[in-house]
């Protein structure tokens, strides 16, 4: 086993000088870090505790009327909080949705933003070919079984998707994280957080050396009362998505005012559904119009060999999860859906 040195910060800016070492990995609820620990998928030099940094485990307000969440919330805390289920239902639907009971009590929501990527090639280091691993080495699930891989936004440098149920909430919501680093504070808009493969298939964020997530802010709530979080997946629990669905709308009786729609398991990052928001935006919601908008969100997709049937799922989950948010949070108020 390879020697770790450790150290327990005290506070965001201790943290912060902690980690400028090479190597060195921030750790809070390390439900997916310890595992690719154990794995020798990843080696870090040095692991720097935040779990004792007080306020980083705090749900507040914020002035404009929106929500700060911070980094070391519980998975559940975040999911059961009053004001987080009352203004924000498709956070936590797509919280609970995630990962097991016992996970969402030790899972933090900065730890949930950095898990890295669940494709079974990364995973198994007998694999040798793997971007995201060791980069120019090749991707072997190209040409492997790929039936959880992306079909939008891949390169041929990795197919690999993102996990995370939270994320393709936060996502729809359009958030923004906030984080500390050596040069200071700075806030990042969630859809520029993650980031497609391109040909740097080994970083999964934007995230620059040194910096460690303070806090996720919601803006102020506009989509309580119309929202649903859709996943499909193998099984009913504890399963990755083969494809999810955040929808959220502002409705005037049956006709869409505003609309936000993101796609979890199809992409390396969450994917805004924007030309399918754009058509239903404005207009009556009909059968017709959710049909093309879900056909036009996946007009790029490029499926392969095992995964073609994503598509299709995709579009059929996209209608079915934007009717449910359609006829309103509580289930007995707002518009009625169409198939």
């Amino acid at each position: 086993m390879d020697a770790i040195s450790y150290e327990r910060a005290a506070d965001i800016a201790g943290a912060v000088r902690a980690a400028q070492q090479p190597g060195t990995m921030f750790i809070g609820g390390g439900t997916n870090l310890l595992d690719l620990m154990k794995g020798g998928v990843m080696r870090p030099m040095k692991l720097v505790d935040i779990t004792r940094i007080q306020g980083l485990d705090v749900v507040s307000t914020l002035p404009d009327g929106g929500l700060r969440i911070g980094a070391l919330v519980r998975n559940s805390d975040a999911a059961n909080h009053a004001l987080v289920r009352e203004r924000y239902p498709l956070l936590t639907q797509a919280l609970v949705a995630g990962a097991s009971a016992q996970l969402r009590n030790m899972a933090t929501v900065g730890g949930n933003l950095m898990q890295r990527t669940r494709c079974p090639y990364f995973y198994d280091t007998a694999f040798t070919a793997c971007n995201k691993r060791e980069p120019g080495s090749g991707c072997a699930a190209i040409n492997g079984h790929n039936r959880m891989h992306a079909i939008l936004g891949a390169s041929t440098q990795c197919i690999a998707v993102n996990p995370s149920d939270m994320s393709v909430a936060l996502a729809a919501l359009d958030a923004n994280v906030r984080v500390s680093g050596p040069e200071g504070e700075r806030v990042i808009p969630f859809g520029e957080f993650h980031r497609l493969p391109g040909e740097r298939a080994d970083l999964d964020t934007t995230l620059r050396p040194g910096e460690l997530i303070t806090s996720v802010d919601l803006p102020p709530p506009l989509f309580s009362d119309h929202a649903h979080y859709l996943k499909v997946r193998d099984r009913a629990s504890y399963a990755f998505a083969l494809v999810s669905v955040a929808a959220a709308l502002q409705m005037d009786g049956n006709t869409v005012r505003s609309a936000r729609i993101a796609l979890g398991g199809v992409a390396h990052k969450p994917w805004r559904a924007t030309s399918a928001e754009q058509m239903i935006a404005g207009r009556p919601l009909d059968s017709a119009t959710l049909r093309n908008a879900a056909n036009a969100a996946l007009s790029e997709a490029k499926p392969l060999h095992d995964n073609a049937f994503k598509v299709r799922l995709a579009q059929n989950a996209i209608v079915r999860a934007v009717n449910q948010a359609a006829i309103g949070t509580s289930g007995t108020g707002g518009a009625g859906g169409f198939a």
